[in-house]
């Protein structure tokens, strides 16, 4: 191997390391989420649509996104109250209001060719014992489940897909949020990471060997 194909090696090796340094991949899954809003904050739900029984007055929420988790999941956006919301649907004995905002999310987070509908809110009354699920296909049909249960669409949006493994180069926030925590700890903040510091080494080291190795040959 010649000293200029080695450094040629070499060189091609520190740009992969580097390259891919600054490329972070991320798996998420396309949704949609179901919160509630608690204390004038959205908090992610501990029970299904399905199961959530909710009170007269209660505000909940779905978002369509891209996430990787609940840590990771996009809230729905907007200000949302029960009193606006509600304020043209009278209540009414035996029958309870429950205050939904709908956020189809944004074109990013849509499946290709989808356009996602404008975010929406509508106070839907249903008997008393009904459950979320429930409240929401009195007032945004058609819905679409898949076998295991699993909300897929909303008014039917999106049209094909049901939580859909997508894989991004975007940073999700509980990522960031990592990064960050371990930035602070580490000794210093501002130099490379010790994994690209190794690879760069280890890339150094073959092209030395290399190069070391073509020396010995020569007469």
């Amino acid at each position: 191997m010649s000293r200029r194909r080695t450094c040629a090696l070499v060189l091609s090796l520190l740009l992969l390391i580097l390259g891919g340094a600054g490329q972070a991949r991320a798996v998420g899954y396309r949704y949609w989420s179901f919160w509630d809003l608690t204390g004038g904050k959205w908090t992610y739900a501990t029970q299904g649509p399905s199961t959530a029984r909710p009170s007269d007055g209660d505000v909940q929420g779905f978002r369509f996104a891209v996430s990787a988790d609940s840590q990771d999941a996009s809230k729905p956006r907007g200000h949302a109250d029960f009193a606006s919301i509600c304020a043209k649907t009278p209540a009414q004995a035996g029958h309870k209001r429950v205050a939904l905002v709908i956020d189809s999310g944004t074109t990013a987070d849509a499946p290709g060719g989808e356009t996602p509908p404008a975010p929406r809110t509508v106070c839907a009354r249903v008997p008393a014992d009904a459950t979320t699920a429930e409240a929401l296909a009195t007032v945004a049909k058609p819905l679409r489940y898949d076998t295991n249960a699993l909300l897929c669409a909303i008014a039917g949006y999106p049209g094909k897909g049901c939580g859909d493994q997508v894989t991004t180069s975007r940073t999700t926030p509980s990522a960031t949020k990592k990064a960050n925590t371990d930035a602070e700890s580490a000794p210093d903040r501002h130099g490379p990471s010790l994994g690209l510091l190794a690879g760069v080494v280890a890339v150094a080291a073959l092209g030395g060997a290399a190069v070391w190795q073509t020396r010995r040959r020569r007469p």
